[in-house]
């Protein structure tokens, strides 16, 4: 809905949310469940932020920019209610699909995985179940830590700081759960490349592709670059209808995860505004106290909660001098960068591999087109010297073989997330005028391992890394509102001192991927922040409203 404006409005409300993506309106259910006041405005039409569903193409379907489900805390889809608010998300019928130019491919899956695996190399398959275990339980364990806020470095000593070392402490007591080999095993993780540990653990090329994917995704980086062992592990975290480690579809498109969160916060009372972007922050003694919206309307609020990447929030809205200078020096230097161009295509058949021909359930799997991590070192690497690689890294999902609202009867949809390319073009060129180029190089990519692809697409929708910017908020494309570095993660996430989702100005909060745990679509951010306001406003007024 929108907010009908006349002469420069004024209205008052206790929280207001800057944006309508899973996690802004998470964090708005949250508040209103507890009592609160709850507005949210959104910059675009529709709510959802890069989790919708659009028609691309006349009687096609689907998830424009996130495109798949794991990460979605189970917990927030319990406290929710969002399967009574109509969300269904069914498994993959094949987990992941990996072919090789050579005609060998891998299948993952549930009873598939280490059969797969152990056609490529027995050696491999006798290492598979150690490895997945180390991953598994290490997850299982740094699971804990997703709705909790990390411990956050204060300087002084008061109340905060007696609350932050509890915090540590009771932090330290989750950790105490590893083994000292688990320990070794985290410490690798969060330090060393993926490339390096699965080198040492297995031979097969396509082994150490499945696991080596995961380190890039979203990552602009080789995945031998050291940290990229924990891009991996984030991707590990997550759960399908209580499967651990499971990927899923949500029918209708991830835009089905927004609206049944738009639809339980509305139940509540959230007011959602969309056409509603924000142009500044207001700030009155050091305290954020509402927003100023782009058609000069003005929302008062006792808490502001941003649901922005953290770099387009504390320079672009929020004045300079309204800052410290020691936060807004480092904030401008917030990494951001996923390397992503984004494609959904309308199909007129499905395809066909070389590797496995004709239906199966591999074509409802993830379909990684990067054979080995010399193929994704070497795709960094040229998307770094030329703007984008030449032999692109894509993974390919049809949804629409799970889910037939998405695409007229006979007819396929497909999601094309494609890396690497380079966040900001070389030599000042602009994405606008490579747009088409690179988005042949992709399709002509698929063709490569599926002959006749080309010929059956009927209509494509095209997203750069500057599209996503636009379209988003989503700045450099970077699909987590941050690099997922280790300065940049757990208590330095967004900086070290504001890891409790407060920001440096009181009454300002981060409730978006910026925060901790970080990117994808999760909602964690979204529950930690809704905590750490609603604490604040029991400090300040007791039962009082």
């Amino acid at each position: 809905m929108t907010v009908e404006h006349s002469e420069a409005p004024m209205t008052e409300t206790d929280v207001v949310i800057i944006g309508a993506g899973h996690n802004g309106l998470t964090c708005a259910a949250y508040l209103a469940m507890a009592g609160l006041r709850v507005r949210v405005v959104e910059r675009r039409k529709v709510v959802g932020g890069a989790a919708v569903t659009e028609e691309f193409h006349p009687g096609f379907r689907n998830s424009v920019a996130a495109y798949t489900v794991s990460l979605l805390n189970p917990q927030v889809i319990r406290d929710l209610g969002l399967a009574e608010q109509g969300l269904r998300i069914v498994e993959r019928r094949a987990q992941n699909f990996l072919p090789a130019p050579d005609g060998s491919y891998l299948l993952t899956g549930e009873g598939r995985t280490k059969a797969s695996v152990a056609r490529l190399s027995a050696h491999d398959a006798d290492a598979l179940d150690g490895f997945s275990r180390e991953l598994e339980d290490i997850a299982d364990v740094l699971r804990q830590f997703v709705l909790r806020a990390p411990p956050n470095l204060l300087d002084g000593f008061g109340t905060n700081a007696i609350r932050e070392a509890v915090n540590a402490l009771q932090s330290a007591n989750i950790l105490r759960g590893l083994t000292l080999e688990q320990s070794r095993s985290l410490l690798d993780l969060f330090t060393r490349s993926a490339g390096e540990m699965l080198d040492e653990r297995f031979e097969h090329d396509l082994v150490k592709a499945l696991f080596g994917f995961d380190a890039i995704v979203g990552n602009y980086a080789s995945p031998y670059a050291a940290g990229s062992a924990y891009v991996m592990l984030h991707h590990a975290f997550g759960e399908v209808n209580g499967k651990k480690g499971v990927w899923g579809h949500a029918i209708g498109g991830m835009g089905a995860i927004t609206q049944a969160m738009a639809r339980a916060a509305q139940g509540r009372g959230v007011a959602i505004d969309t056409d509603a972007g924000v142009r500044e922050v207001i700030v009155e003694r050091d305290r954020a106290v509402g927003v100023v919206l782009e058609n000069g309307a003005t929302i008062r609020a006792k808490y502001v909660a941003a649901n922005v990447n953290p770099k387009l929030l504390y320079t672009r809205l929020i004045a300079a001098d309204a800052l410290p200078k020691d936060f807004l020096a480092r904030i401008r230097h917030w990494k951001n960068g996923s390397g992503t161009f984004r494609m959904n295509v309308a199909l007129d058949r499905l395809p066909s591999f070389t590797a496995l021909p004709d239906d199966g359930d591999h074509l409802t799997s993830g379909i990684i087109l990067a054979p080995s991590l010399g193929y994704m070192d070497r795709a960094f690497l040229d998307a770094r010297a030329h703007g984008w690689s030449r032999e692109p890294v894509v993974e390919m999902l049809i949804p629409s073989t799970l889910d037939d609202t998405l695409a007229p009867e006979g007819k396929h949809v497909a999601s094309l997330f494609c890396q690497h390319v380079a966040p900001e073009l070389p030599d000042s060129r602009s994405w606008d005028d490579h747009r088409d180029e690179v988005a042949d190089l992709m399709i002509a990519t698929v063709d490569s391992y599926a002959p006749g692809f080309a010929s059956s697409v009927l209509g494509r929708q095209i997203l750069s890394p500057l599209d996503l910017e636009r379209q988003f908020g989503l700045l450099g494309g970077d699909i987590f509102h941050g690099a997922l570095t280790l300065n940049q993660l757990f208590s330095a996430r967004p900086m070290l001192g504001h890891a409790d989702y407060r920001g440096p100005l009181k009454g300002l909060y981060h409730c978006g991927s910026g925060a901790h745990p970080g990117g994808g679509v999760t909602g964690a951010p979204g529950h930690n922040a809704a905590q750490a306001i609603l604490r604040d406003h029991r400090s300040l007024f007791g039962s009082r409203g």
